[in-house]
């Protein structure tokens, strides 16, 4: 029995530059000790290896977009930003891949779950790219 009521699957980028690797446990560490928070707000990481991460666990509410929390799952991908910050789809093939495979995955667990980015429900580039039209046909 699945705990919580997913609807959502919200795709954000860590902010990060391009080319920067940024561990799973670093983006933690910004969560828990520069924001206060329990834990991660990401249920999943895709990191700039393209490996996938296992965050906060999915049947506990994120802490990723405001307003959607409790009927989501986050997933990030490290990077999505130039070396001057300003917001670029930096996945590299390796990290499209993985990305694509996590969501198919987690559309396989969650079948009424539509995927978003950020974007879609805050005033901000992220995840760099279009995550809706990209994944629609997921």
């Amino acid at each position: 029995d699945k705990m919580r009521n997913i609807d959502k699957i919200i795709v954000h980028c860590s902010a990060t530059p391009e080319g920067r690797d940024v561990s799973t446990e670093e983006i933690k560490r910004w969560h828990t000790e520069e924001r206060g928070w329990d834990d991660i707000g990401y249920h999943w990481i895709v990191e700039l290896d393209s490996s996938v991460k296992e965050g906060r666990n999915e049947e506990i509410s994120g802490a990723h977009c405001r307003g959607q929390n409790s009927n989501s799952i986050g997933v990030c991908y490290v990077g999505g930003s130039d070396t001057e910050g300003k917001p670029k789809d930096t996945r590299t093939p390796d990290q499209k891949e993985a990305l694509a495979k996590l969501l198919s995955d987690l559309k396989d667990k969650y079948p009424d779950a539509n995927i978003y980015g950020h974007r879609d429900f805050a005033n901000k580039a992220c995840p760099s790219f279009d995550a809706t039209a990209e994944y629609i046909d997921l």
